[in-house]
């Protein structure tokens, strides 16, 4: 009898297991994105932090091979093709492959909450050219090897704000709306390989860059409605984010998962 439940253990690991995977999160040197590759790193991965910012992707690195876990830090601009294929470049010649993409990085915590007829066009533009179009690069810069391996997981953050309709960051809400369009349709594109591509929807979050773009009185009313009446953090998102990460997701692909406490329900 002791036998069969250590066996029945090790498959419930080997379903959530991260060790050796190659998980490259851009956006990886601040905010959640920092978080995802910290706790990425520390269930076992391999990962490569990716940012516009590359002191803080690099300083991201350091903290996590100082703890004895296995990382690098690129500078990364997810709107400029070259620099995203150098991205993955990096990581092939690192670590051999890829297995995990957390397509994180956005533009949000800069933008001003303002009303949509006030949005210059040059901003609407640029909110698109890293929220979507970065979306794409990365999944095209990863798919080749994905394919090859025919294997792979794609996790695309996107945000509670769809299934809200919160106001004021229009082209914000916008382009997080067209992340989960892109996730449905690639997730087509891309089941013949064996590749899954899901999205997360998280709820207003307590990260460095949002508390540090909104006022106190903003993210209080961010806790009303939900079931769960607390702020949400960083930690709440990393759960899901790894599930869809690992073997134990397999069979679902083309989902948006929505982490917001049980304030949006769909």
């Amino acid at each position: 009898m002791a036998a069969t439940s250590k066996a029945i253990s090790q498959a419930a690991v080997e379903r959530f297991d991260l060790r050796g995977r190659v998980a490259i999160v851009t956006g990886g040197g601040k905010g959640i994105g920092k978080i995802y590759a910290r706790e990425f790193a520390r269930a076992g991965a391999r990962v490569v932090a990716a940012d516009i910012d590359g002191d803080a992707a690099e300083t991201v690195a350091r903290e996590i091979v100082g703890e004895g876990y296995e990382a690098i830090g690129l500078r990364t601009d997810v709107a400029d093709a070259d620099a995203v294929e150098l991205m993955a470049n990096a990581a092939l010649k690192k670590y051999g492959t890829i297995d995990v993409l957390v397509n994180n990085a956005s533009l949000m915590s800069v933008l001003p909450r303002r009303d949509w007829m006030e949005i210059p066009v040059e901003e609407w533009d640029k909110v698109m050219e890293v929220n979507l179009r970065g979306m794409f690069l990365c999944c095209r810069a990863v798919a080749p090897t994905m394919k090859e391996k025919r294997a792979g997981k794609i996790v695309n953050i996107s945000s509670s704000r769809v299934w809200e309709g919160t106001p004021l960051r229009l082209h914000y809400t916008t382009s997080k709306a067209g992340v989960v369009g892109l996730t449905r349709a690639l997730a087509r594109e891309l089941g013949a390989y064996n590749i899954t591509v899901n999205a997360v929807t998280p709820g207003a979050t307590l990260s460095e860059t949002q508390v540090a773009s909104s006022s106190g009185n903003y993210l209080a009313t961010r806790v009303v409605g939900r079931s769960l009446e607390r702020p949400q953090t960083p930690e709440d998102l990393v759960g899901a984010v790894m599930f869809l990460s690992t073997a134990a997701s397999d069979f679902i692909t083309g989902q948006t998962l929505n982490v917001d406490g049980g304030k949006a329900m769909h």
